[in-house]
């Protein structure tokens, strides 16, 4: 990695001090933060809050972590069960990942969550940005944790437009590392902080920068605001989506304690050639067990 360029250590100087101390006095108090949560909990955290808000996430995850405080104890389960208490979460393919994780985190780890970087990403189902997470929330490490919120931040405060590439950049990683405090303790302060920044105050719309503790440096609000000049940003439908379809289906099978018939999932959803796709691709997911006889249920292995 190239170095930082000394206009750029000086940008990141200017930023973590006032986030840090925005962030100290405004954090939201989730549980997930606390130190009781451990890096079990903070893994579990990390993988609800992927494009699902926060309010939604708090409720299965006390469930969650009441049902298995370890991974060696979702383990010992049916991965069905980690997606039957997945609930309706949305992207139910996170709750079979973070069962392959548990698995391996006991097999490998003695169920102990790893705190090395490359053990982590080395687990089923974690990527980059969950690996980077968990050892700089869970374990204090100096690692660059780029979420949606971030990248945000970091490309109206910094690169001084509205919103970031639909998908994370080279450039971006770079802007990020040239970012990170050398001080792993701060380091680690500045991820969650900056974080949250995107998350409360400078949000996808109706910004705030008023309560912003950079905004006498923001690129993008010096520049008055430009509007957004790349293609155009579609918000996410659900109605009428193989998605909504998948969702009843699950859901059905989530309320069984047996078995379900081909019929009780056929009143559903009338529209009969989507029913049979979004069934399908559940089936090939691992959400859902063909059984003979017409029968379907969640996955047992």
């Amino acid at each position: 990695m190239t170095a930082p360029t000394e206009s750029t250590q000086t940008t990141g100087e200017t930023l973590h001090t006032p986030v840090i101390a925005w962030f100290d006095a405004h954090a939201r108090d989730l549980p997930w933060r606390h130190p009781e949560a451990g890096p079990w909990g903070v893994m579990v955290s990390e993988f609800m809050l992927q494009q699902t808000p926060v309010n939604r996430v708090l409720p299965v995850y006390e469930h969650w972590l009441t049902r298995w405080p370890r991974p060696a104890d979702l383990a010992k389960e049916a991965p069905g069960e980690a997606v039957r208490a997945w609930g309706r979460l949305g992207y139910p393919r996170r709750a079979l990942r973070l069962h392959g994780a548990a698995v391996a985190i006991t097999e490998r780890h003695g169920g102990d969550v790893p705190s090395e970087h490359a053990q982590l990403l080395a687990l089923p189902g974690i990527g980059e940005y969950t690996a980077a997470a968990v050892a700089s929330f869970a374990y204090g490490q100096r690692h660059a944790v780029l979420d949606t919120n971030v990248r945000r931040v970091f490309a109206r405060a910094v690169t001084g437009v509205r919103y970031p590439p639909n998908a994370t950049t080279a450039a971006e990683r770079k802007l990020a590392r040239a970012l990170l405090p050398e001080s792993e303790r701060t380091a680690s302060r500045w991820a969650a902080a900056s974080m949250e920044l995107g998350a409360l105050v400078c949000t996808a719309k109706n910004e705030t920068c008023h309560s912003c503790p950079i905004a006498g440096q923001c690129a993008w609000r010096l520049a008055g605001k430009p509007e957004h000049e790349g293609p155009p940003r579609r918000g996410q439908t659900y109605a009428g989506t193989d998605r909504q379809v998948r969702g009843k289906l699950l859901a059905v099978l989530r309320e069984a304690v047996t078995a379900v018939p081909q019929a009780a999932l056929d009143r559903v959803w009338d529209e009969p050639v989507q029913r049979a796709r979004a069934l399908d691709g559940l089936v090939a997911d691992g959400l859902v067990e063909p059984l003979p006889g017409g029968l379907y249920r969640l996955p047992l292995t």
